[in-house]
């Protein structure tokens, strides 16, 4: 056992202004420090504030080896960016890229206070693809992780089943899989009556109406919207993500609302990529969880981005409430908890010692009332935890995870490589 003292503790639902935490693989006992009697390892927490450790509820690690490349292209539309970008990246992706990109992606989202990954992967490597980001994210990192492969019809689609199967018959409270599939645009009914009869009751992964181009292309080629065409198919399963929902109308939101099922919101990515803002009136009755999209791993900031998009969804510069916004955080452990059957998501006992210390001298009273608004606009604003913990393990210490150096070297070794694929040196 160890233990953390002299520190504030919050978990977006109980505060404690300075206490103890003793813990183990879960969480033995917390308090205030008054009652603190411990005869063992303790770190002193003295300045510093505990907080679980984020989930990232929807990105693509693959996109990690991308930075810095330059490709000559000339989008004007969303589908223009996936042909012209990312399809011809990530069918280039073999198990070297692989494996690093997600050692530096896993590295950098603890940097950001994320322990648990949700990964939409796509790389040309389909067979054993999964089995490699687990390597890297669960064996070497020790961080938690929900796999699964972007099923299309740009692949090889019995491939792509085969590499989802081997994960969705694996759990354990480390990792697990979902059924992947890219979108429906991307899918024909062929293919989506394939996955169906081989995916039982597990729950998809998947892109939903992220552009406009997505929700039309299945009412011009299928005379119904993507969810109303999921749905015919049998393949909106509990537990499910749905990505974005950026452009779904009045009646797939009802649809949804009769499913439970998550929705994994991603406003840096929407903006870069100019698809839209999504209607929250539509969307605030289901279970909102927040991703990145790949597009980096900085969570908080992804929270803080949200608030500003439903604003302008809303129309209202009050926005939402604290409650709510509490409630995307909650939904993601929420998610993780159902699916490798663990507890995260709370300073409390018997639950996982998920959490991260972070340095915060707040210049204000704080209180359980005003903890949240401390976190939201003080620790979210620039959030580098000095020490991550994952089953009660320390795997980032001093701001640093081991031979962080020398993985970062290895991995612009591989990038080289793989820009000369594209005729970048």
């Amino acid at each position: 056992m160890k233990a953390i003292k002299n520190v504030k503790i919050y978990d977006y639902d109980d505060y404690i202004e300075n206490g103890y935490v003793i813990y183990k693989e879960n969480i033995i006992e917390i308090g205030k420090m008054e009652h603190f009697k411990f005869d063992g390892q303790v770190i002193d927490g003295k300045g510093k504030l505990i907080l679980p450790g984020l989930v990232n509820g929807h990105t693509h690690i693959y996109s990690t080896l991308f930075r810095g490349l330059s490709l000559n292209f000339k989008p004007k539309t969303f589908k223009d960016i996936l042909e012209m970008l990312w399809w011809k990246f990530d069918k280039e992706l073999t198990e070297d890229e692989i494996y690093y990109s997600s050692l530096v992606y896993g590295i950098e989202s603890l940097k950001n206070g994320v322990t648990t990954l949700i990964d939409h992967h796509a790389s040309g490597e389909i067979e054993n693809s999964l089995k490699t980001i687990k390597k890297a994210i669960v064996d070497e990192l020790k961080m938690r992780i929900i796999l699964a492969f972007e099923t299309s019809d740009r692949f090889d689609i019995e491939k792509c089943i085969n590499e989802n199967n081997l994960f969705l018959k694996e759990k354990n409270e480390f990792f697990t899989g979902m059924f992947g599939m890219h979108a429906s645009m991307s899918l024909s009914d062929e293919s989506l009556k394939k996955i169906s009869k081989n995916i039982s009751d597990f729950p998809i992964h998947v892109h939903v109406a992220e552009s406009d181009e997505d929700e039309l292309d299945s009412i011009n080629k299928h005379s119904k919207s993507i969810i109303k065409r999921f749905d015919d198919f049998k393949l909106i399963n509990k537990n499910s993500i749905l990505a974005h929902c950026v452009h779904i109308n009045k009646d797939e939101s009802e649809i949804l609302k009769e499913k439970d099922v998550f929705i994994a919101l991603n406003p840096s990515s929407n903006l870069n990529n100019n698809v839209g803002i999504f209607n929250y009136e539509l969307l605030k009755d289901l279970k909102i969880i927040v991703g990145t999209d790949g597009l980096g791993s900085n969570v908080a900031k992804e929270m803080y981005n949200l608030n500003l998009m439903i604003k302008k969804s809303i129309d209202s510069p009050v926005g939402i409430s604290n409650e709510e916004l509490i409630a995307f955080i909650n939904n993601s452990y929420e998610l993780v908890n159902r699916m490798l059957n663990i507890k995260i998501g709370k300073i409390r006992k018997n639950y996982k010692a998920d959490f991260i210390l972070v340095d915060y001298n707040n210049p204000t009273p704080m209180n359980k009332e005003n903890a949240f608004n401390h976190v939201f606009y003080g620790v979210f604003e620039n959030l580098r935890p000095e020490k991550v913990f994952i089953n009660g393990k320390e795997v980032l210490s001093n701001y640093k995870v081991n031979k962080q150096e020398e993985i970062f070297k290895k991995s612009e070794e591989v990038a080289k490589k793989l820009f000369l694929k594209f005729g970048d040196d």
